[in-house]
């Protein structure tokens, strides 16, 4: 089986991005198409990155999110 006849492998990370063997197009959420020619490729899911829909590691930077209760206690 060649590489182009076997399914595109995509790692899902913990809190962090996800890995797609590539090359790959991802298509946003306005119809942009976004072309990566690299053999992997790291996908923001945390919409923190400056260079979005790729990942820059911002989901590094800040502080995990928390649910609130409705008196805003943790």
């Amino acid at each position: 089986m060649s590489a182009s006849e076997r399914p595109r492998r995509i790692r899902v990370q913990r809190d962090g991005p996800l890995l797609i063997e590539g090359p790959v197009e991802v298509v946003g959420e306005d119809g942009e198409v976004t072309v990566c020619d690299r053999f992997s490729v790291a996908v923001c899911t945390c919409r923190r990155s400056k260079i979005f829909p790729w990942c820059d590691t911002s989901h590094r930077k800040r502080a995990k999110r928390t649910t609130t209760d409705e008196d805003g206690t943790a």
